[in-house]
């Protein structure tokens, strides 16, 4: 069996707390405690938000109100 993507801790925190927020709009801070951690954790914005039900914009304001330093032009994910 082979995997062309191995889903990371914190890509699918992000994805599976973004699932529940779209069936249930409560469940909201347990999905931005999930996307802050990926973003502290290194990964990009853009990378975060393709697994979010957030834009990546409002995700980047979220990421600078909790102290996450903005990433590198270019810089690479840690899932790449």
């Amino acid at each position: 069996m082979r995997y062309d993507h191995l889903m990371d801790e914190h890509e699918a925190a992000v994805k599976t707390t973004g699932r529940k927020v779209r069936d249930a709009p409560k469940n909201r801070a347990d999905h931005l405690v999930a996307v802050i951690a990926a973003l502290k954790a290194g990964h990009r914005p853009t990378d975060v938000a393709s697994w979010s039900p957030f834009s990546a914009a409002y995700l980047r304001r979220l990421a600078r109100e909790a102290g996450v330093p903005r990433a590198k032009k270019g810089g690479a994910s840690l899932g790449a």
